[in-house]
């Protein structure tokens, strides 16, 4: 399946390139999470007219990788003079591998973590809740924070699938976040490709997290030169 002539790839499809990226190529999910956020920071820094200084961000966070992508994002905004709120949906002290250094390099900087999310006098959402593997509504805080996020009229920008939507179905699985803009990693999913998912989506980017060429022709994907000219492609 093909979005807009970039191919579209399901939830497991997905799971093999990760998996892949780590077994076979030794690509680390720290590296993997600095490239996400990295292309997030950039992607926030163009939809608030080139410059983040002084700009009040919210980087709204679960326990997963996808969390720990919107972490990598909040040092790079930080460090660009951006005024950066980091809300965990989990205690700190039950974040694991990758997502727990991340949090750690943020509070060495001194950047704000905490476990609250006040979304009032902010420019600008970030949301890195829930990843592509979602196979369940939503619960607990971040659903809390889904709704409130929705409701706040902030612009929202989501980390690779706005929360709560099916990867594969392009269908919201409960509380479902509604992106202005949403940097999906790698590829496109196939749900998105769905005109139900649209609305959620907003407009559509993928971001180059250096998934290698001959990985993705293992799995039957050709991508042709999707990353030549920018690590970040608008969709529609």
């Amino acid at each position: 399946m093909e979005l807009n002539n970039i191919p579209a790839v399901t939830r497991a499809q997905m799971d093999e390139v990760d998996h892949l990226m780590i077994e076979e190529y030794g690509i680390t999910l720290l590296q993997m999470m600095e490239n996400a956020g990295r292309s997030l920071a950039e992607l926030s820094r163009e939809l608030l007219g080139g410059v983040v200084k002084g700009k009040r961000i919210a980087v709204l966070c679960g326990g997963g990788n996808n969390g720990g992508g919107g972490m990598a994002a909040a040092r790079h905004l930080a460090n660009w003079g951006a005024d950066v709120q980091v809300a965990l949906a989990i205690p700190a002290e039950k974040l694991k591998d990758a997502p727990a250094h991340q949090a750690r390099t943020l509070r060495a900087m001194g950047v704000h973590v905490s476990e609250d999310f006040q979304y009032r006098n902010i420019d600008l959402i970030l949301d890195a809740l829930i990843g592509y593997g979602l196979r369940g509504a939503p619960r607990g805080k971040a659903a809390q924070w889904i709704q409130e996020a929705t409701r706040s009229a902030v612009p929202i920008l989501s980390l690779d699938i706005p929360s709560g939507l099916d990867a594969d179905t392009g269908s919201p699985l409960g509380d479902c976040i509604r992106a202005n803009a949403t940097l999906t990693l790698a590829l496109p999913k196939v749900g998105m490709s769905e005109d139900k998912a649209s609305k959620y989506l907003g407009e559509l980017y993928t971001g180059d997290i250096s998934v290698p060429i001959r990985l993705l022709r293992k799995i039957g994907i050709e991508v042709g030169d999707l990353f030549t000219s920018s690590p970040i492609v608008k969709v529609y």
